[in-house]
């Protein structure tokens, strides 16, 4: 087992950051006001949240009523995606919404949810690099079409779609626009107005902020039903009292984010391709899931023939190696991911798969401790695994 525990699941959850919780602290505590109430320890928690929004809006290129807290990422895909659809449903504007096969689940299922309200879907597919094509969109569009939804960085491949160029074609033709930028935040740009998008989804734990907080950004003018009802809170947007230490620390946060992006981008990625290059020249049989290139600076996401991730990943465990398999929102299911399978890989290639994501406490000490595990661990794998046996006794079969 390894000396410390080689933390590579980055994609999954960040460890919350020293000084965010510093900033979060006196507001579980010494500044416990409610922002709707009148007293001072409810004005100073509404100051606080007011210097948060500002700090996002910064962050993103927009305005401070543009941007709505939510419990999540997934709570902000749900708004965004219900919000807009219903909204525009009840203008009679349509009911056809596009998106692409890749989505993560938060947003796929809010989809799959309206077909009950009548609406209907078109998923795009990827290409054999995970990319949406931008023709395919522009082919799609409908005279009912009430909103796209494309990601901007895949949280199991790291492939970055053409978000600007959709976003665009979107614009055209009067569309909103939202894009799922979970992964995106703290690694790449991530500027509304660039983007050319209506509505932008973010969570703080994955750039080394608090679980249990994230934010939906809304243009001005984008039709939008709340879908939590009960309050006046967020502009009448989502219903709630606010989680003031929270919204802090995702604040603090994307602050901390920002300053490090470049450092952050330069320093993930030396490791991801240290990663990936030691991977691919020791193990034959393996293979890079998404464009190298157009890819989360972080991600590597590898298939390993003849092996099962799962397996894999309860080796590395027990090394101390943390990893992951997919998305963690669907841990533990059996199903082959559907990522994966809409690049065209066959169910028993995407369940070889193992999605290691590094982060700013990983070391090229810790990626060389990987190299010289893993391919012992995928040789004890294989000598097992009746899908190698089966290809051994083919390639025997071929040469006799």
């Amino acid at each position: 087992m390894t000396n410390r525990t080689i933390y590579l699941d980055h994609a999954a959850t960040t460890a919350l950051d020293p000084r965010v919780l510093e900033a979060m602290l006196p507001y579980f505590t010494q500044q416990p006001g409610n922002p709707s109430s009148i007293h001072h320890p409810g004005r100073t928690a509404l100051q606080a949240l007011d210097d948060a929004r500002e700090v996002v809006a910064l962050a993103l290129g927009a305005k401070l009523r543009e941007v709505i807290f939510t419990g999540g990422g997934s709570e902000a895909n749900n708004l965004a995606i219900k919000g807009v659809a219903l909204a525009q449903q009840q203008r009679g504007r349509g009911n056809h919404i596009i998106t692409s096969a890749i989505e993560h689940h938060a947003v796929l299922h809010a989809v799959e949810y309206l077909a009950q309200f009548g609406f209907t879907a078109t998923i795009l597919p990827v290409d054999a690099h995970g990319f949406v094509r931008p023709a395919d969109l522009r082919a799609a569009l409908r005279a009912d079409t009430v909103l796209v939804s494309v990601m901007y960085a895949n949280n199991e491949i790291g492939v970055i779609q053409p978000v600007a160029e959709l976003g665009a074609i979107c614009r055209e033709h009067g569309v909103p626009f939202h894009t799922d930028a979970v992964q995106a935040l703290g690694s790449l740009p991530v500027n509304v107005q660039d983007l050319n998008v209506d509505l932008l989804s973010l969570t703080a734990h994955k750039f080394y902020g608090p679980k249990g907080v994230g934010a939906l950004y809304v243009r001005r003018g984008t039709p939008l039903l709340p879908q939590l009802n009960g309050g006046g809170q967020e502009r009448r947007r989502r219903a709630g009292t606010e989680n003031v230490p929270g919204i802090v620390g995702l604040a603090a946060a994307l602050s901390l984010a920002e300053e490090q992006r470049d450092w952050y981008a330069t320093h993930c990625t030396a490791l991801r391709e240290h990663l990936i290059d030691g991977i691919l020249e020791r193990i034959p049989g393996t293979r890079l899931n998404g464009d190298r290139a157009q890819r989360l600076p972080n991600n590597a996401n590898l298939a390993f023939d003849y092996i099962e991730g799962e397996s894999m990943l309860l080796l590395l465990d027990q090394q101390g190696i943390c990893a992951g398999s997919g998305s963690a929102c669907t841990s533990g299911s059996l199903d082959p991911s559907h990522v994966l399978t809409a690049l065209g890989r066959t169910p028993e290639e995407a369940i070889s798969s193992v999605r290691f994501t590094v982060g700013k406490a990983v070391t090229h000490a810790d990626i060389d401790q990987v190299l010289e595990l893993v391919p012992g661990m995928v040789a004890r794998l294989r000598a097992v695994s009746p899908l190698s046996q089966e290809h051994a006794a083919t390639l025997s079969a071929v040469e006799t």
